[in-house]
């Protein structure tokens, strides 16, 4: 009996000791995940109360951010792709620093209406702290397991969503493969920070639909075109965003003078179109996508936000990708959906998950943050267009550093 417990041991007790470790290191990130949303939350509010007299200070914004990230970031300004290098083995360390740069960044791009997400900030802060953890725990060969755990941690404690925050770190290093070492203390860790965040007041996202379930032919015929649409256009995000800080990089090399200059031109574009409407998060636009059957919403509002988010992450401001990339999506939904006479609030949905999967080259997190956010009925649905998008998304991803798995077939590089 001793030999067989001893036996089992060996064999699962790194398992049960990582999943363990999972649970402390999703509280801590859970905590500084509710701390950076909330406030961001209230930033936000407070810039679309003063659209006009805020916005118009984008530029020296951008200038101090820039600034930050030269006199005290070493290479934190990397952000995603200092993560994705410590997690393919080609670095070692990720500065502790940049968890202040990267929150104090974000919550001035958004006082100052620049448009981007807060998912890049949630992750790799996740991903810094439990890889620091890690490396004073005495585990042998961890490999990029704690950094896994953290990424998945901090997009589970933003969004409120830990089943499709596992998946995202699970797959998201390497197109087409999953690492399954990661799965249950990622599993963990996204569970406890969600619960923490929850607890310390920063709500969820979630839209209960009511539209019925059906699968006959007409509605794959639907859901297979809707697909496409939200492949090619998150594949285009993702290849416009690469193309836009290259040539941004190129025209103006020194990154506060870049920051500064187009920081000018993006403060005319806000407050010209829409006053304000395409600043910050996006948010205001998925609300409008599930109110009245999107009636808030008009057709370019998808390519606008599009076009701006793009501008503002080439240019250097700090956040992430996918809540505007969940606002152009849901948006884009409702377009489509009105045109191709389907109920426009299970269109935006269904944009909603699948431009961020076809923008971020990841299959499973968007099916799952579809039935989290809208309900799991509508998983088939999800499933198709997902699928569908993944396909048609021309292989591309806004993070420059993701790998390919070998033997994916027409998709393999």
């Amino acid at each position: 009996m001793t030999g067989r417990l001893t036996r089992a041991w060996r064999t699962y007790g790194g398992v049960i000791l990582f999943g363990l470790v999972g649970i402390p290191i999703g509280v801590a990130v859970g905590a500084i995940d509710a701390l950076f949303g909330r406030v961001l939350l209230a930033i936000s509010a407070f810039r679309d109360a003063h659209v006009f007299a805020l916005v118009p200070f984008l530029a020296a914004a951008g200038a101090l951010i820039a600034w930050a990230y030269l006199r005290f970031g070493k290479n934190t300004g990397r952000g995603m792709s200092l993560v994705f290098d410590v997690g393919l083995g080609r670095e070692n360390v990720i500065p502790l620093r940049l968890i202040p740069l990267i929150m104090g960044g974000t919550w001035i791009t958004h006082l100052f209406g620049g448009s981007a997400g807060r998912e890049g900030v949630a992750v790799q802060i996740g991903a810094t702290l439990s890889h620091w953890i890690g490396q004073k725990l005495p585990f042998r060969n961890p490999g990029n397991t704690f950094l896994l755990v953290g990424m998945a941690a901090g997009f589970a404690g933003l969004f409120g969503t830990p089943l499709a925050a596992t998946l995202f770190a699970l797959e998201v290093l390497v197109a087409g493969r999953l690492e399954y070492r990661a799965l249950f203390p990622a599993l963990t860790a996204s569970i406890a920070a969600s619960a923490t965040s929850k607890a310390l007041g920063l709500a969820k996202f979630e839209v209960a639909l009511s539209v019925p379930v059906s699968f006959d032919l007409p509605t794959l015929g639907q859901l297979l075109l809707l697909g496409v649409a939200f492949g090619i256009v998150g594949g285009l995000f993702a290849w416009c965003l690469g193309w836009g800080k290259r040539i941004a990089a190129a025209h103006l090399e020194n990154p506060i003078k870049r920051i500064f200059v187009m920081g000018l031109g993006l403060s005319v574009l806000f407050l010209l179109l829409g006053q304000g409407r395409y600043c910050g998060l996006g948010t205001n636009l998925i609300s409008a996508s599930f109110a009245i059957g999107g009636s808030g919403i008009v057709p370019w509002d998808f390519a606008l936000k599009f076009a701006l988010t793009i501008l503002t992450l080439s240019a250097g401001y700090q956040g992430g990708e996918v809540t505007p990339l969940f606002a152009i999506g849901a948006s884009l939904g409702v377009a489509l959906g009105s045109a191709l006479g389907m109920p426009v609030e299970l269109a935006a949905a269904l944009g909603y998950a699948a431009v961020f999967g076809s923008a971020t080259n990841t299959l499973l997190a968007p099916m799952f943050i579809g039935a989290e956010v809208f309900g799991f009925a509508y998983l088939p649905y999800f499933f198709v267009v997902c699928v569908v998008a993944y396909l048609f998304n021309m292989d591309k991803s806004i993070y420059a550093l993701q790998e390919k798995a070998p033997g994916i077939g027409a998709r393999q590089k």
